[in-house]
């Protein structure tokens, strides 16, 4: 009888300890560990896969054979207890007892510990043994599928998000997988698509404009030092931007008129060139594939109104995407929208109104 209750005992906690550790090792089995272990082919990385696609399914197997193991194993050595002991405070308590803490311990906390700690040792061992426990329980599992598919609320829902590979950008800083610059980058490249045109473009205040009709040599004289390569032109106003000019054709057509003896009479409107336009409310992802497939380096920027709100660059793009400010060794200002804000606070003193620094009208 002894034997038999030793027996129940062991049978139940060994199979209750390895539906534990399966369990463990196939929820901390990660995309990227299923993904490389797909690319290096083989039985498992496909079986991975395959468990990962649809984990109701080994899950429903473990859920089951661990149920089958608790249950004969609680009335295989209540049974056996009762026989040796009777009806007495052995059977009834200490028994109960002691087969409770042999079960939360020894196939509960014990070995999910391992799984979580030892996954990617015990997947292999892991995948194999399912493999041939569905086969066992296949037509449970069967039935347990059509019921969870029945109450999944989000059958499409993704297992990671944003936030999470955010979280885990900010993790692998800290763990020293990657350094802050590292780090940055990633989190710039995580919150690129909810960054707005507005968000980054120059200001229409600050941007330097002109008349398409002036000549090239007056406009090098009223800017001589000029550090844009690109020079939006307009016609009438600033709202009816017709294009743009490349400072370097500019400089190409003023020094061959220089060369032929004369100042150039050539106007800007002769080497205009189309520029494409945008909303401020765009994000900056459309704007990025707009640039590249165009192979542009500039966009006027509209408000709802159509009146032009600002200009948008490459530069600008870029300088979000990496996360830092692209500043040569010519550049005086680094932020153009900080600027803009400064100009305009001073103008709206110069007219008695209250404006803090970021260009916000204070109440008296």
């Amino acid at each position: 009888m002894y034997t038999l209750l030793i027996v129940f005992f062991l049978v139940s906690i060994i199979f209750s300890f390895l539906c534990s550790i399966w369990e463990a090792v196939l929820l901390s089995i990660t995309p990227s560990y299923a993904a490389i272990k797909q690319q290096e082919g083989g039985e498992l990385g496909k079986t991975i896969e395959e468990f990962k696609s649809n984990i109701d399914r080994p899950l429903a197997a473990i859920l089951t054979l661990n149920t089958i193991a608790h249950t004969a194993g609680a009335i295989g050595v209540g049974a056996q207890a009762s026989a040796i002991w009777g009806v007495s405070i052995i059977s009834t308590a200490v028994v109960p007892v002691v087969m409770t803490l042999a079960i939360l311990l020894l196939s509960e906390i014990i070995p999910k510990t391992i799984g979580a700690n030892y996954w990617r040792e015990l997947a292999p061992f892991t995948v194999r043994c399912l493999s041939l426990i569905l086969k066992i329980l296949a037509p449970i599992v069967f039935v347990s599928q059509l019921i969870t598919k029945a109450m999944k609320k989000d059958k499409d829902a993704s297992v990671l998000s944003r936030a999470d590979f955010t979280a885990m950008t900010e993790l692998g800083s800290k763990e020293g997988v990657f350094d802050e610059g590292e780090s940055n980058l990633l989190k710039s490249f995580l919150r690129f698509d909810t960054i707005l045109v507005k968000d980054v473009m120059t200001p229409r205040t600050v941007v330097v404009l002109a008349d398409e009709q002036t000549t090239v040599s007056d406009f090098h004289r009223a800017h001589p030092n000029l550090r844009f390569s690109r020079i939006p032109l307009y016609t009438d106003s600033m709202d009816k931007i017709s294009g743009y000019v490349l400072k370097d054709k500019l400089l190409t057509t003023l020094v061959n008129q220089l060369e032929s003896g004369g100042d150039s009479d050539t106007t800007l409107a002769e080497l205009r060139r189309d520029i494409t336009v945008v909303q401020q409310h765009e994000p900056i992802t459309a704007l990025f594939n707009d640039f590249t497939e165009k192979r542009e380096h500039i966009a006027l920027v509209v408000d709802e109104f159509g009146g032009m709100a600002g200009i948008v660059t490459m530069e600008d793009v870029l300088e979000t995407l990496l996360g830092l400010e692209i500043v040569d060794e010519l550049d005086k200002t680094v932020d153009m929208q900080a600027l803009a804000r400064k100009q305009w606070a001073a103008r709206a003193g110069a007219m008695g109104l209250n404006v803090d620094s970021s260009g916000n009208e204070q109440s008296g």
